[in-house]
């Protein structure tokens, strides 16, 4: 089953990877280079997965991770068929592309707050450092060769087939990782964490209702001694006066009328507010769920920090991948040192995965919780990530190409680190029935960051010029990242207090 998840995971990111290169061949040969055709049909695609991962951070907690990743990859299939379908005929109506880009947008904001879901519930503990690994691994190397996949084909047979091609693979991953059967629960280790947190939330929060039952507890007594009192004197004049013309009179009447009157209303207060309180229903519940899951954020502060430090690497990243390949053409000899700083930046990416298992950061197995403990996990991630400083300064100089591509090296080796051990970490951190929750809000800041970063870096450095700009971006993602270790605790995060119903009130 370990194979079939690098096996649909490697499908997976082959195909997301496809798509930005095939759809920008396609639009480049239907359209020409006409102004802002290729901006739409990419912002169509961007912008619905941005507004709609919060929500597929909520499906993924709500429902079986692999039914969610099954009809995601099942829609991004039939909407890159259908996209190969328009280029192939000859048409390539933009307003066509646009709206199916959209759909796949939708589709793959649904489908990826699943996939830490998927992992967390089909992995054990003590291999889910291992099992990310290779899953970086895999979506690393389809990440390098997509391009040129895509290229290839467009080339030799149309970006039509291209999308066909991509349509395909998301078909495959459909079945591989929507084959994968899990219980739908959190599991064992997650639910004991959670029962002593609960107990420990009710210690606390639950003061308020053992006085009200306190209360409660002293009111038997009372009634009871009154009761007493009063029973040799009201009782009898009771029963002998007033009750024989109550059932005889009032009784049948209102059991004629009274009951069929409250059916009728109710029925009618029904038939008038049923679907919009079902509606109401709906929303409270959403927005409570959605709620739920910042609250497991607010109170880990270093998870947030650690989120907002990889938003400002992610924006940098953007800035260096637009400006490294004009500052190589200008000042480094041209096309070919961008190529050695790539393929640099690719060689270290796959060291690093590779090397993340093996670093000494792992402690034993707890026969407690069967969990592993970590030894400064953040502080190793956040560090890896500030290492993007370094070829960010080396940029800005310029540094000769050799210099730029060992320290983009070092950079993308550290990012390699950084991907399976965050990975990890939060899964074995957060509880899993808050997971996809809480990694759709670390998806959309990197989502939203890299696009951002990528648009401003040429309007920037005209404003400030490149080597300003480069220089003050190096500073911010080690400032950013290194700061977020600074108040990290040594012992496990704070997780989020549950909170019990409130005690009912007393009767009327």
């Amino acid at each position: 089953m370990t194979r079939r998840l690098l096996v649909g995971r490697g499908l997976s990111a082959l195909a997301t990877a496809l798509i930005p290169t095939t759809l920008t061949l396609a639009v480049l040969r239907t359209h020409g280079h006409e102004s802002g055709a290729l901006g739409v049909v990419l912002a169509c695609e961007l912008v619905p997965l941005l507004v709609f991962l919060p929500v597929g951070g909520v499906l993924a907690d709500r429902l079986r991770p692999e039914r969610v990743i099954l009809l995601a990859d099942l829609v991004r299939c039939l909407a890159q068929v259908a996209i190969g379908a328009e280029l192939v005929a000859g048409s390539g109506r933009l307003a066509v592309l646009a709206v199916l880009s959209a759909v796949s947008g939708v589709a793959i904001a649904f489908g990826m707050p699943a996939v830490p879901r998927l992992v967390a519930a089909f992995v054990p503990v003590a291999d889910r450092l291992r099992v990310n690994a290779r899953i970086g691994v895999v979506t690393s190397v389809s990440g390098v060769a997509a391009p040129a996949v895509a290229g290839g084909m467009a080339m030799a047979v149309g970006p039509g087939w291209a999308a066909a091609l991509t349509g395909l693979l998301f078909a495959g991953s459909a079945l591989t990782l929507g084959g994968i059967r899990t219980s739908g629960d959190v599991t064992p280790e997650n639910r004991r964490t959670e029962a002593r947190e609960n107990r420990r939330a009710e210690a606390y929060e639950n003061r308020g209702a053992e006085a009200y039952e306190n209360r409660g507890a002293e009111a038997p007594d009372f009634r009871g001694a009154e009761a007493y009192e009063n029973r040799g004197a009201e009782a009898p004049d009771f029963r002998g006066a007033e009750a024989p013309d109550f059932r005889g009179a009032e009784a049948p009447a209102y059991r004629r009328t009274g009951a069929s009157a409250d059916r009728r209303t109710d029925a009618s207060a029904d038939r008038r507010t049923g679907a919009s309180a079902n509606r109401e229903t709906a929303e409270k519940r959403f927005g409570r769920e959605l709620a739920e899951g910042w609250r497991e954020v607010r109170v880990r502060p270093w998870f947030l920090r650690s989120v907002l430090g990889h938003g400002v690497w992610h924006l940098t990243a953007g800035l260096f991948l637009t400006l490294g390949p004009l500052t190589a053409v200008a000042h480094l000899g041209g096309e070919g040192a961008w190529v050695l700083v790539a393929q640099a930046g690719t060689a270290g990416l796959v060291l690093g995965v590779l090397a993340a298992p093996r670093l000494p950061i792992l402690g034993p197995i707890s026969a407690a919780t069967g969990t592993t403990r970590m030894r400064r996990p953040i502080v190793v991630v956040q560090v890896a990530a500030a290492l993007y400083a370094l070829p960010l300064a080396a940029l800005a100089v310029p540094a000769p190409a050799w210099v730029i591509a060992g320290a983009y090296f070092a950079a993308m080796c550290g990012l390699g680190v950084l991907s399976p051990l965050w990975e990890t970490v939060v899964a074995q951190e957060i509880p899993e029935g808050a997971l996809g929750r809480v990694r759709s809000l670390d998806q959309l800041i990197s989502f939203a960051a890299r696009p951002f970063g990528l648009a401003v870096a040429v309007p920037l450095a005209a404003l400030a010029g490149t080597t300003g700009l480069l220089l003050a971006a190096g500073a911010l993602v080690a400032a950013a990242n290194l700061a977020a270790i600074v108040r990290t605790p040594v012992g496990p995060p704070r997780a989020a207090p549950r909170r019990r119903s409130p005690a009912p009130g007393p009767r009327a």
